[in-house]
């Protein structure tokens, strides 16, 4: 066994681990005869600390595109993860593959997949400061290694991405779905979500406001109304989703245009963002859930996470916004919970947590 593989495996968190699969439905996929597979599933992996859970609530890691859950127990230089270090302050953690992906199976009836080239991940996720496509780029100090392909640490992340849905429509409504069978499971939770993860957070506390109490939006997919990575038309039709979230006054859910009543405005960095047109419509079911969005000082949501806190705002909800820069945490990308000083962060989300807790 290499001293990589060792490191890894001393970092993880000592724990009692358990697995189960919620949601899913069979499907019929025979020509002339019935001949059903399972679609929708999603896997589920429980951990609960040796020493026993020290809080009233679990955490559930909701990932990103492109990932699976194992991203959060520890980083491709074998340092410990975001899941491992809450094990040791005594939480309970359930970490979800999404549907479709991973240990979440994918059965071609569910649509094609698209699968991001490491070309990409390098220019946008870990060697962003060498291709400057955001002003915020030049300060990102924080991967470790030098984000390129051949780098022993690069190779060790991009092994671990997967293909995921290209149909983003149809990945949020399975996993709508699947989150609200987990929480009918698992009972109320605090939500942790990743980029894309993050609309599943919102869609998850839409359909069970009761049992998500909080939700730690980490950069979440956005600004609202647009897709910053794939350019696609009508993308988050719903303002923060691209499927139904129950507003008040309600809207038109069938509407193949934004349902929403928009307007266009001018950020102070020269970029253009939507919002509602007053007076905005609330979210029903989650206004009343405290929520923290969580931004990286080098990461290209510098630029437009504030807008997806001014919809939240502007909808009702109880927003606060975190810049890690002013907590003094700084050179920060995308993938905040493998990079250098990722303990740094988890433990500043934590206080949070606890905090609205």
């Amino acid at each position: 066994m290499s001293s990589t593989h060792v490191q890894c495996a001393l970092s993880e968190a000592p724990s009692h681990r358990s697995y189960f699969h919620v949601g899913g439905h069979y499907r019929n996929t025979g020509a002339g005869e019935s001949q059903h597979v399972m679609t929708g599933q999603m896997y589920v992996e429980k951990l609960i600390p040796v020493d026993g859970v020290k809080h009233p609530l679990p955490l559930v890691f909701i990932h990103g595109a492109g990932q699976t859950g194992s991203n959060f127990l520890n980083t491709p230089d074998g340092r410990k993860g975001w899941a491992s270090w809450l094990l040791d302050q005594g939480y309970m953690i359930y970490i979800p593959d999404t549907t479709c992906r991973g240990r979440s199976s994918h059965h071609v009836s569910n649509g094609p997949t698209i699968t991001y080239p490491a070309e990409l991940a390098e220019k946008r996720w870990t060697a962003c400061r060498d291709f400057q496509l955001w002003p915020e780029a030049t300060l990102h100090t924080q991967w470790p290694g030098s984000g390129r392909m051949g780098d022993p640490v690069f190779d060790a992340y991009y092994a671990s991405t997967v293909p995921s849905l290209a149909d983003h429509a149809a990945e949020q409504v399975s996993m709508r779905t699947a989150g609200a069978c987990l929480l009918d499971r698992i009972g109320p939770a605090i939500l942790i979500t990743h980029s894309q993860g993050g609309t599943h957070g919102w869609l998850w506390a839409d359909a069970r406001p009761e049992l998500v109490k909080a939700i730690v939006a980490v950069e979440p997919a956005g600004p609202p109304f647009q897709s910053t990575v794939a350019k696609t038309s009508n993308a988050k039709r719903f303002g923060i989703t691209d499927v139904a979230l129950l507003y008040d006054p309600p809207v038109d859910r069938t509407d193949s245009e934004s349902p929403l009543q928009t307007e266009n405005y001018e950020a102070a960095n020269g970029s253009s963002y939507t919002l509602q047109q007053e007076p905005a419509r609330r979210l029903a079911n989650i206004h009343s859930i405290p929520v923290l969005v969580e931004t990286g000082e080098a990461s290209s949501h510098a630029g437009y996470d504030e807008f997806t806190v001014q919809f939240l705002r502007q909808a009702g909800v109880r927003v606060e916004h975190l810049k890690l820069a002013e907590k003094g945490i700084h050179g920060n990308g995308h993938l905040q919970f493998l990079e250098m000083n990722n303990l740094e962060i988890i433990e500043l989300l934590e206080k949070w947590i606890a905090k609205v807790t």
